[in-house]
């Protein structure tokens, strides 16, 4: 059996590499570590690789169609790992999860309308739907035995009048498996109040050794009969430059709405790196996700140990599926500028604030009122161990200034 490494360091600097190379054109230094945008900095697997240089023999780069191959590893995958048992017909291509949501706003919901997430989250479920003409309505979770959990009462009271929900399903920026009982619960409501749910189901195949992830649509016919799930090889993988993504619709008529839309727009035709990639991670990824899983789950825990030695004021979430922790330093007294600041120009270490990601109390409803996860920041984990012990000693010494 192969033994992949996930120790040896890529230098990525000088390579268009949005991670490092736009952070130093930001600030203007070359020696920021950067800990922030979700993507790995291992090596992408070579059968991956191999299955590009082999297409790459071929002298045309021509128009390309997702091959039966293609269709037979996503359809495979998704059986084995996520009892989703489905065929062709309720799947279609898209270039990306984050485009594929406009796409869902655009085609369901019109200028106006309300869309609810749940808060802290990843960015772009706030500004995506700002961008489109749309109204964010910002719910925010609560912290329950240390992990963000869902406030039912809230939740509730804060969909009336939405037209979409867009759940990050496992969480972004924290981790979190929201299980069955919760999905299910989060389905009920969603029927009650006519509301289309949009699972966002990047991370699931981050799931960590110990925990299980369940696809929203697959707890009962009604999530499935009012929902659309994106998932994608380009997190697990490190492919995420390839633009390579899936839509599954189980309920026909939404499907059919979906698909011919996206058929209007041209979006089916992926590039022939996207299939092929795609293909060749879902077909033979299997060994390489499980070791890639063991090493991540390792710098989890790493994590905790560091932060329990020599960061116990900080208060950390976790993950259960992903390589994104979420941290808590307002303990430290701070304001959130000084922190910000201490991470760039002391740490030299580019995190992902939490500002950004929205509303952590029920002032208003609207994103437009304010983001205030002040002292908070996401840390991405998806890196060789040194790399990131190079990183929390960084962070140690700047709180100490």
């Amino acid at each position: 059996m192969k033994q992949y490494d996930f120790d040896t360091p890529i230098d990525r600097r000088g390579s268009d590499c949005f991670k490092w190379d736009a952070p130093a054109k930001e600030y203007g230094l070359d020696d920021l570590l950067p800990m922030w945008v979700a993507d790995m900095d291992w090596r992408s697997p070579d059968f991956v690789l191999d299955t590009i240089r082999q297409r790459l023999e071929h002298p045309v780069l021509g128009y390309t169609m997702p091959s039966d191959a293609y269709w037979k590893a996503v359809t495979v995958w998704l059986a084995k790992h996520y009892d989703i048992h489905t065929t062709q017909e309720n799947l279609h291509f898209i270039p990306g999860i984050v485009a594929g949501i406009a796409y869902a706003l655009l085609c369901f919901t019109l200028p106006g309308d309300k869309i609810l997430v749940t808060t802290p989250v990843y960015p772009p479920f706030l500004n995506v739907p700002k961008a489109c003409g749309r109204e964010v309505v910002c719910s925010p979770l609560k912290i329950e035995d240390g992990r963000f959990a869902i406030d039912y009462d809230v939740f509730e009271r804060d969909i009336e009048g939405c037209k979409v929900f867009i759940m990050s399903n496992p969480h972004n920026p924290a981790g979190t498996i929201w299980g069955e009982e919760v999905l299910r619960k989060v389905a009920d409501i969603c029927k009650r109040h006519n509301v289309l749910v949009i699972s966002d189901e990047i991370h699931a195949d981050l799931t960590l050794p110990g925990h299980h992830h369940v696809s929203y649509s697959t707890v009962s016919p009604s999530a499935a009969n009012h929902s659309i799930t994106f998932m994608a090889p380009s997190k697990t993988f490190n492919i995420a430059g390839l633009g390579s993504s899936v839509c599954y619709i189980g309920d026909e008529a939404l499907r059919k709405r979906f698909f011919g839309w996206l058929d209007g727009l041209g979006v089916a035709g992926g590039n022939i790196f996207a299939f092929t990639a795609a293909e060749a991670a879902f077909a033979q990824g299997e060994e390489w996700q499980r070791q890639m899983l063991e090493y991540l789950n390792t710098n989890v825990q790493t994590l905790n140990e560091y932060l329990q030695s020599h960061l116990p004021k900080v208060k950390a979430v976790l993950p259960e599926a992903s390589y994104l922790a979420w941290l808590d330093f307002s303990a430290y007294g701070i304001p959130h500028q000084e922190l910000a600041d201490r991470f760039i120009h002391d740490a030299r270490v580019v995190l992902n604030d939490g500002t950004t990601f929205g509303v952590r109390d029920h002032k208003g409803a609207t994103a437009e009122i304010g983001k205030n996860y002040e002292c908070c920041f996401r840390l991405n984990l998806g890196c060789p161990r040194a790399m990131l012990l190079d990183a929390l000693d960084r962070i140690e010494k700047a709180l100490k200034c």
